[in-house]
């Protein structure tokens, strides 16, 4: 059941021999973890998963949230499973054990929550939206928020939501309307609309805890203007206790085609003129304190949708190894028994692509994760901000990527399957619709791309891009020391240098203000970028794989081969495509931006 949600063997070689879990322990605040208390993390999260989350995963899509009497109804197995993740100390996994949590690498934590990402999309959704809001009250709240809010969510009393998109609006944030008056008592009374708000409503918590983007009276225009609140569905009282409940309404529910089990809420604010809401740091910095909130869901989204693209190549590959049909083309006598579909070379092409996709995004959302443990703990400050250098330039890739290829990973898995992929009788349909959404939670590939060439690449001179090249050539360095990867490496080094050179002639356009030409096909950029990140980390794994191979394991011969195999095809088949974006980018082509409304 497990090798259904991730494979173990997968997860074992990126801990332990691509990023060096272990090395994590020599680290001051992971120093009381082992190997063996990541593996009881790891062993705890596979089993509450598959126990609780996995099994309600289809009657969760195919039983929606009800909008009854102003509430949202879910069905009655999604709060076990929650639950469950509670009580096992997973929303806390990060956390330090003075706040009660289990102190544990981001690089782990995200490995445990990749089995529920992978189980059940739509339930897992609740307390990582949590985990998120708690974070943003923890680095920005007052003492006092923390004690009246945060505290009860780390305890897992509160569950939280971030509310931005507004109908009119859409990714348009600096067109919010949402308003917020001071009140004498210093707090605010809010009003305005907000769609699309996951987990806005539910049952599964005493209270829900709303992060509010809106705008004060003396707001200046545009993005400049948006200030974080606090908004509780219920008031808290000073002693902790419940209050009455907050002038929010919701408004309904929306209906999606995938993550169905997750509430997708219309909330109205301030209805009767009563909305309570609470000021987060200063006045006007509402976005860059979102922001936070933003990049870490940014990074779960892409892991979220690498997971069920996971989901789907397992339950695939399963399927192409026990399906017998038809004879290989060099098999003329139509007597002779049919093979499994695995067999067949087109079969093979899909699952070795879905195998590409998965786990070259699966080692790059984990590289991100340990990245972000860097950014808290590595000694020297330097080293720091080099992390978050890197980190801040790779999280357009890590979200946007996944969220396109690994949808296509789904796409393959219900190909393999034939018809029977076609119906909801087999669960690669849903994987697909869960994934579906992926492409737009937390920004549009459009918007991400634009976020990568129009502001990550440049920032504080290139930093992260020039340490990024510093990367990949030290990858690339220690692959030349195996004759058989040169076929590998070579692909990845020309697409590299192209790169160099296409980017630097549209930052140089950036400068001189051509802005619309030198972004107007950002998103071929964002796929070259990402295609030539997941290269150099299918290159990383293959250096790994021949060390591997070196130790002479026969139990470990297939695993090594089959990663070998995976990256052989990425960095054959799927690199050298690049150079045709690079190329039209390089042209400045302008075919899309000088296509008129009328012509339509």
């Amino acid at each position: 059941m497990s090798e259904m949600l991730l494979s173990s063997r997968n997860l074992a070689f990126e801990l332990y021999e691509v990023l060096d879990a272990e090395g994590l322990t020599q680290r001051e605040r992971f120093a009381e973890h082992s190997r063996e208390t990541f593996d009881a993390a790891i062993g705890t999260a596979r089993n509450i998963a598959e126990k609780f989350f996995a099994p309600h995963n289809r009657k969760n899509d195919e039983n929606e949230p009800r909008y009854e009497n102003g509430e949202a109804i879910l069905i009655p197995e999604v709060k076990p499973a929650v639950d469950a993740f509670l009580e096992a100390g997973f929303l806390n996994a990060a956390r330090s054990f003075e706040a009660g949590g289990m102190q544990l690498p981001t690089l782990l934590s995200q490995a445990c929550f990749a089995h529920f990402q992978s189980a059940n999309a739509a339930s897992t959704s609740y307390p990582f939206l949590t985990m998120g809001a708690a974070n943003l009250i923890e680095s920005f709240g007052s003492d006092e928020q923390k004690r009246r809010f945060l505290q009860p969510m780390i305890d897992g009393r509160f569950f939280g939501t971030m509310a931005l998109t507004e109908p009119h609006a859409g990714s348009s944030l600096s067109d919010i309307r949402t308003r917020a008056e001071p009140a004498a008592d210093g707090s605010y009374r809010l009003k305005g609309n907000k769609i699309f708000i996951s987990g806005g409503d539910h049952p599964l918590s005493e209270n829900i805890v709303h992060m509010v983007l809106a705008k004060l009276p003396d707001a200046p225009p545009g993005v400049k203007g948006i200030s974080l609140f606090i908004v509780p569905k219920f008031l808290v009282n000073d002693d902790g206790s419940l209050g009455p409940r907050n002038d929010v309404l919701l408004a309904g529910l929306f209906h999606k085609m995938g993550w169905r089990g997750t509430t997708s809420t219309a909330l109205n604010f301030g209805d009767n003129g009563n909305c309570v809401g609470y000021l987060v740091g200063k006045p006007h910095q509402g976005l860059s304190y979102m922001f936070q909130m933003m990049n870490e869901a940014r990074i779960g989204v892409g892991m979220g949708a690498v997971m069920l693209g996971y989901a789907g190549y397992l339950y695939s590959l399963e399927y192409a190894r026990e399906r017998p049909q038809g004879r290989l083309p060099d098999s003329k006598d139509p007597t002779t028994a049919p093979v499994s579909i695995i067999q067949h070379a087109d079969v093979k092409r899909m699952l070795l692509t879905q195998k590409a996709y998965v786990e070259g995004a699966f080692d790059l959302g984990l590289y991100a994760a340990r990245l972000f443990d860097d950014t808290t703990t590595l000694s020297a400050e330097a080293e720091r901000r080099q992390a978050h250098e890197l980190l801040d330039l790779l999280t357009p890739i890590v979200k946007s990527w996944p969220s396109e290829f690994c949808l296509k990973a789904n796409e393959l898995a219900i190909q393999i399957l034939g018809g029977h992929g076609y119906t909801r009788e087999y669960p690669v349909e849903q994987y697909y619709r869960d994934n579906r959404l992926n492409p737009i939670h937390e920004g549009t590939h459009g918007i991400q791309s634009l976020d990568l060439l129009g502001r990550k690449l440049a920032q504080n001179g290139g930093a992260g891009l020039k340490q990024l090249i510093r990367l990949i050539a030290d990858t690339a360095q220690r692959a030349a020391a195996h004759a058989a990867l040169d076929a590998l490496r070579q692909p990845l080094e020309d697409l590299v240098a192209r790169l160099q050179s296409v980017t630097i002639g549209l930052l140089t356009d950036l400068a001189q203000g051509k802005v619309n030409s030198s972004l107007a096909n950002s998103a071929l950029y964002l796929k070259a970028f990402g295609h030539t990140v997941i290269g150099w980390r299918w290159l990383e794994q293959a250096v790994r794989a021949e060390e591997g191979l070196a130790r002479g394991n026969p139990a470990d011969l297939d695993f090594y081969k089959g990663k070998l195999q995976a990256a052989r095809y990425f960095l054959t088949w799927e690199v050298p495509g690049c150079h045709h974006e690079l190329a039209i980018l390089e042209a400045r082509d302008d075919t899309c931006l000088s296509m008129q409304d009328a012509w339509f």
